[in-house]
């Protein structure tokens, strides 16, 4: 899977956690739940589907290690 892939991935899964927020204005370097106002409890919603999504296991002691879009793209 190409990087612009998995960030296609990535955005669509924020779009149905945030409706209301653009993700595709996200910079890289950007705290994905500041600038969406994303709670935890939804934020845990995405990383459950990104698992569903993709098959990858995300232990909970790597949660906050994927704040950013740039993170996220490199762990995975």
């Amino acid at each position: 899977m190409s990087e612009a892939e998995l960030k296609a991935i990535l955005l669509d899964g924020l779009r149905k956690i945030a409706p209301e927020a653009d993700p595709t204005t996200l910079r890289g370097d950007q705290n994905i739940r500041e600038t969406l106002d994303i709670d935890s409890f939804d934020f845990l919603s995405f990383l459950i589907a990104l698992h569903d999504k993709l098959g990858v296991e995300i232990p909970e002691a790597d949660y906050g290690k994927l704040g950013t879009l740039e993170a996220m793209l490199n762990y995975l």
